[in-house]
């Protein structure tokens, strides 16, 4: 469970806050229920248009938000405090959701919000978690032959939009944001095609993310391929540890390295990263914001985007040429 812990550090009477819409809108999302969603664990179905949504996943908090809906409970995987969503989308909230634990769910605590849907697409795929959050609602978990965490933000975005009667809505923000990665492959062509390598550091150790992790689907959004000899390292997971005399394998046409909790000096500093090839040769970049790490880890809609004006640039300007 390293890699999951990598970056994840009173009930309101009334229901739950939505955007405002037209009420022609709002009865049809009424009437699209029963709806039935396909997980993991089989089909779950939505009898009602949920009012009080608790979100547990990765980004699951965010993507409601997106889609127009203010969970009561959240899980906050990032650390970000408050609201438990990045800078991003905390405007979004009027009432501050109560935070219930990210890995070690504090059941008790979600029961008491009375939830008629719990969000938990991107997760572990605990089964018995799963069925404990069953008794308590109908719980949406992650689709079909997927590694833990390894949902895609299409996926997600699928998902909770299903959940909620808002599946027009969704597709309409997964085909928004395909746009916005077209738009930046569009201005920073020199990426496409060329090989990547995303590495963590936590506690003095390094490790690389894998095809599947978020981290890597934002990389192919942007035409890239994660480095093959990365992914020969492990399977059935998003991340995997790496030996400090293994470092040089995150060495790519681009190779993209952050510190999780950590201080960015401490990778700038460390002579041995800054001997693989990448580094010496010009093609290494380290994130150094705290809040563009968060978001180009999220994973969400919304946080990719804010990701992609920060670093697409930069990622631009360090990649190999062909």
């Amino acid at each position: 469970m390293l890699g999951v812990l990598l970056l994840a550090t009173a009930v309101s009477a009334c229901g739950q806050g939505e955007s405002p819409g037209d009420s022609t809108g709002k009865d049809a999302e009424t009437s699209a229920f029963p709806v039935t969603v396909s997980t993991k664990f089989g089909d779950v179905t939505v009898p009602e248009k949920p009012q009080r949504v608790v979100a547990l996943g990765w980004s699951d908090a965010e993507t409601a938000l997106d889609l127009g809906v203010q969970p009561v409970g959240v899980s906050d995987w990032l650390d970000f405090g408050g609201n438990g969503v990045g800078p991003w989308a905390a405007g979004e909230y009027t009432e501050s959701p109560e935070l219930v634990g990210t890995n070690e769910v504090d059941y008790e605590r979600v029961a008491s919000l009375d939830p008629d849907l719990i969000l938990n697409t991107r997760s572990d795929g605990s089964r018995e978690k799963h069925e404990t959050l069953s008794k308590i609602a109908p719980t949406v978990g992650p689709p079909p032959e997927t590694v833990p965490y390894g949902t895609s933000w299409r996926q997600q975005l699928t998902l909770v939009s299903q959940a909620l009667g808002k599946h027009e809505r969704g597709r309409a923000r997964i085909a928004e944001v395909e746009r916005t990665f077209s738009e930046a492959l569009d201005q920073y062509p020199e990426l496409e095609g060329r090989t990547v390598g995303v590495g963590g550091y936590y506690s003095g150790k390094y490790g690389a993310y894998l095809t599947g992790d978020s981290r890597v689907r934002f990389m192919r959004e942007l035409g890239m391929n994660n480095k093959p000899e990365i992914d020969e390292l492990g399977s059935g997971s998003f991340y995997v540890n790496i030996s400090r005399e293994r470092l040089r394998v995150l060495s790519a046409d681009l190779t993209v390295v952050f510190a999780i909790n950590g201080s960015p000096e401490e990778l700038r500093q460390d002579p041995l990263l800054n001997r693989i090839p990448a580094a010496q040769e010009g093609n290494l970049v380290i994130l150094d914001e705290p809040e563009v790490v968060k978001a180009f880890s999220s994973g969400s809609a919304g946080g990719m985007e804010y990701a992609l004006q920060q670093v697409a640039p930069a990622f631009a300007k360090h990649v190999a040429a062909s």
